[in-house]
């Protein structure tokens, strides 16, 4: 054995074996987190890491930033073919993959083409972050310092595999032609002596001791994400989209609720620490954090590393008890505090934007779970809600016997006396809003006489309907939100309901999605998907001289376009009608909140400036007279908007039903 091979596999079995140590020790640290089933499906879970993994779809939502991180991964698997054979080469003294003929050429083609495209998104990237500055890549001094490391880190490794090759083409060991289109450049800069024979030695053992050592330095790195995003997309939530994962309290072995501390998190929670690359995708679409609210989804999940880098070494050694002032520490309080928490709508945009499918959602209302479970702390305005929920089963605290008032005259029959949801095409859920707001009762009316209109046959529930627990929920109360979920299930299921249709987006989703988790199976429809279809079919028809070309644009709402994918019905139903759409900047499922959602409508914004604000000043800046919407929360914060900034003579705040409605009729 030469003295090269002896050397090398002296650095590569060091350079492995460390490597082997720092990731058992995460796998270790994921143990320490709670047990949850992430291996089904697998199919699908190895089609995600295709698509978002491999071909990079989320990243590219951003189509430069995507770009260059694209051509930097891509670059990465090309390379790795060289890397592998350059590993071979050390350990066996002599080692080529020419013997794949001219498939070798098209391989040794791709990787100098991609080495050229590392190397200019390096700096394209380099740019960005301290040149031109982007905001969401403005980190702390040792985050950006890191990032600049990494970047340049990259750029080496790939430089030094030109270099590399141009040397051994100018010893005669390589031969130049197309096959090396950068590296035979580079040759020309060499002749066949001792002193290119040395650099090439040199250039060798630096290129893959770049690598061996970049692959030790990423489990101290925030660039972790090389390592672990492929594994944390593929074991990404395959469950209905936006549904929160319920507890189990009928389970007598829980003695606290929710997440306070990083033992609390299950082991792909603590994967999403892992995997965040601070890229702040997630920050830069944040309703909250963009009107100067203390919430930062990318902090939440930095802190969550942080705190697991705390603990659990601690916690391993099993010296908690020796270690005080760990183990007193919480993720609550020490790392994040209750104004972070309760400054979440829940609106989903940065789970919607995150490229390596971090949760951030599920593990807020966690939080909040452990706060309103184990220590009622939560603002006053929410007690309020629990309470008139326990009372009057609606957020609001109107009595329950005059939920059926709006329907007053109407002759719209309740399921009490339908007697069985057979009898009906479709059970119309109101909702709290749909019954009570003064504003949204109109919708209620506009979207019934559209229905019967269009000869359907329908019932409500009346009195018998209680608020479907989603803002209990999403407050943390999940006793509360299961109480509210199981007894309406049990109304439903009384009367054989199989079809519902709602004009509440919240109702929808929650209907939808997370009452299949209590045994709740039914056919959930939202009111724009179900008018759109009446539309399709006929069964509603626009007169044409009721067709105005009037400008109007479109509010998305989050548990409609990002939760649940409605995206397009409510903008057909709207163009039936002849009018003129304008979108918003940011709209459809990258549309920014209302602010209302995760129990912020019964919430004041005491922090920063009102996301409902934010988002009417875009939908003004439109000049549509009218600005359309499918959701009361959605409603009330844009009216409420439009009145803030006077323009209440000039800009109508309308639902699709409404405006449907006054179009069909003759």
């Amino acid at each position: 054995m030469e003295l090269k091979q002896i050397v090398f596999t002296i650095l590569f079995l060091s350079a492995v074996g460390f490597f082997i140590r720092n990731a058992a020790k995460i796998i270790k640290t994921l143990s320490l987190g709670k047990a949850e089933n992430r291996f089904d499906h697998q199919p699908q879970r190895l089609y995600n890491v295709f698509t978002i993994a491999i071909m990079q779809s989320k990243l590219f939502r951003e189509p430069l930033a995507g770009t260059l991180h694209a051509f930097i991964f891509w670059g990465f698997l090309a390379l790795s073919i060289i890397v592998i054979e350059t590993i071979l080469e050390g350990l066996l003294g002599n080692f080529s993959f020419s013997f794949l003929g001219s498939f070798y050429h098209i391989i040794t083609f791709s990787q100098e083409i991609f080495c050229v495209l590392v190397v200019g998104s390096v700096f394209g990237s380099l740019w960005r972050r301290f040149i031109t500055k982007v905001k969401r890549l403005q980190v702390d001094a040792h985050g950006s310092r890191d990032a600049a490391m990494i970047l340049l880190w990259i750029a080496f490794i790939v430089t030094s595999t030109l270099f590399q090759n141009g040397t051994r083409i100018a010893l005669g060991t390589y031969s130049a032609g197309w096959n090396y289109p950068v590296s035979s450049s580079i040759a020309l800069f060499f002749d066949y002596s001792r002193s290119t024979y040395f650099i090439q030695e040199f250039v060798w053992f630096l290129h893959i001791g770049l690598v061996l050592a970049f692959l030790n330095y990423l489990p101290y790195s925030k660039h972790l994400h090389v390592l672990t995003s492929i594994p944390n997309v593929f074991f990404s939530n395959l469950k209905p989209k936006g549904a929160l994962e319920p507890i189990n309290l009928q389970d007598e072995t829980l003695t606290k609720f929710g997440v306070s501390d990083m033992e609390d998190l299950t082991w792909k929670q603590l994967l999403d620490g892992y995997t965040c690359t601070e890229c702040g995708r997630c920050e830069s679409v944040c309703p909250a954090n963009l009107t100067g609210k203390p919430l930062s989804p990318r902090k939440i999940i930095v802190d969550t590393r942080h705190r697991t880098a705390e603990k659990a070494p601690v916690m391993l050694a099993k010296q908690l008890e020796s270690n005080p002032s760990v183990a007193t520490h919480t993720l609550l309080d020490k790392y994040i505090t209750e104004d972070e928490l309760w400054s979440c709508t829940t609106c989903m945009a940065c789970v919607n934007e995150c490229p390596v499918m971090i949760e951030h959602v599920q593990e807020i209302v966690d939080m909040r779970r452990a706060l309103v479970l184990n220590e009622s702390r939560f603002p006053p305005e929410v007690k309020t809600v629990f309470d008139n929920l326990e009372r009057s089963f609606t957020p609001w605290g109107f009595s329950h016997s005059t939920r059926a008032d709006w329907a007053q005259g109407l002759q719209i029959p309740t399921m009490a006396e339908v007697g069985d949801a057979k009898k009906i095409d479709v059970l119309f859920w109101v909702g709290c809003a749909g019954a009570y707001d003064a504003r949204y009762k109109k919708v209620s009316t506009a979207f019934s006489q559209l229905m019967k209109k269009a000869g359907i046959t329908f019932a409500i529930l009346g009195t018998e309907e209680k608020c479907n627990g989603d803002a209990a929920r999403r407050m943390g109360n999940e006793y509360l939100a299961q109480t509210l979920m199981t007894e309406n299930i049990e109304t439903l299921k009384r009367y054989h309901v199989s079809n519902i249709v709602t004009t509440c987006p919240h109702c929808f989703h929650s209907l939808k999605k997370e009452y299949p988790q209590f045994g709740g199976n039914f056919n959930v429809t939202h009111h724009t998907d179900f008018l759109n279809q009446l539309v399709d079919d006929g069964r509603l028809k626009i007169p044409d001289q009721k067709k105005e070309r009037t400008k109007i644009t479109y509010h998305d709402s989050c548990y409609l376009a990002r939760y649940n994918d409605v995206v397009d019905s409510p903008r057909q139903a709207l163009k039936a009608t002849g009018a003129e759409l304008i979108e918003m900047p940011r709209s459809k499922d990258r549309g920014l909140c209302c602010g209302a959602g995760g129990g912020r409508m019964w919430m004041e914004e005491h922090i920063g400036k009102r996301i409902n604000i934010e988002r009417t000043e875009e939908a003004l800046a439109t000049n549509a007279p009218t600005i359309a919407s499918a959701c009361p929360f959605c409603m009330t914060m844009m009216s409420d908007g439009v009145k803030a900034k006077e323009a209440a003579e000039k800009v109508q705040v309308k639902d699709i039903a409404e405006i449907l409605w006054e179009a069909v009729q003759s």
